[in-house]
């Protein structure tokens, strides 16, 4: 009877995604792809870390297979932080050899949503990637039932995402846009270091590669932020920086 709902699962999930595969290996993309194919996934595969991210600027996939140990400029790490900019809805699962084991619990902690070690069973591959679409179907009808989860509150600060409004202390702050959008991603990503480039991307809406060119770009509106949510800005206790690599939201 488990196996029969288990099943189940799987089938459900597979129903109308669209699947992309970033392999750094033809051969591993085109075995995915054929293992994903015949339970009905529709699958887009790319070698090339550069390739992925132009196609993902572009469009949208329900679930992303991605190695992070790509042979190329851009890294999975990169492409994965793209996604869960934008399209944080995306299922992502890890491909990692045993010796990189390590990085895919890590990346698990970041929000990925499963891995799979190398080398794999066309049953693992279907099962894994069932389970980690069902879990997220799951969560967002779980969200869509208690609209708290709308709200990031750490106190004093409390973040509505659906309205879009800032308190402290209770108290409405008003935020433009780019510093509503810096502290939005910061909060959604406590306890968690955010590169400097990644909330380049986020509060600009533009990409920017160069690390030296976010840091000085993105200081600004930083401390403009502090100045607006920290009780002491020039001892912030929330928004902090992270020397070389960028900011975290400590609650």
């Amino acid at each position: 009877m488990t196996q029969r709902r288990n099943g189940e699962k799987e089938r459900q999930a597979a129903e109308q995604i669209d699947t992309l595969v970033v392999d750094d290996d033809e051969s591993i993309c085109l075995f995915l792809k054929e293992a994903l194919e015949d339970a009905d996934y529709r699958v887009t595969t790319v070698s090339d870390g550069r390739d992925a991210l132009d196609l993902l600027r572009i469009e949208r996939f329900g679930l992303i297979l991605l190695d992070l140990n790509l042979g190329s400029y851009v890294d999975g790490q990169r492409i994965l932080e793209t996604v869960k900019w934008r399209w944080p809805e995306t299922v992502v699962v890890i491909l990692t050899a045993y010796g990189s084991l390590e990085s895919a619990i890590d990346a698990i902690h970041e929000g990925v949503d499963d891995y799979l070690l190398k080398p794999v069973e066309p049953e693992q591959i279907i099962r894994t990637v069932g389970s980690a679409l069902w879990r997220k179907h799951v969560q967002a009808n779980d969200a869509e039932e208690d609209p708290q989860v709308r709200v990031l509150e750490y106190r004093p600060l409390s973040l509505n995402l659906e309205l879009q409004q800032v308190t402290v202390d209770g108290e409405l702050v008003h935020l433009v846009p780019i510093e509503y959008r810096l502290l939005a991603h910061l909060m959604q990503n406590a306890h968690k270091p955010v590169s400097s480039e990644e909330l380049a991307r986020v509060a600009r809406q533009c990409e920017c590669t160069d690390r030296q060119k976010a840091q000085e770009l993105i200081m600004w509106y930083v401390r403009r932020l502090r100045r607006k949510v920290e009780f002491r800005p020039s001892r912030p206790r929330h928004i902090v920086n992270v020397r070389g690599f960028g900011y975290m939201f400590v609650p």
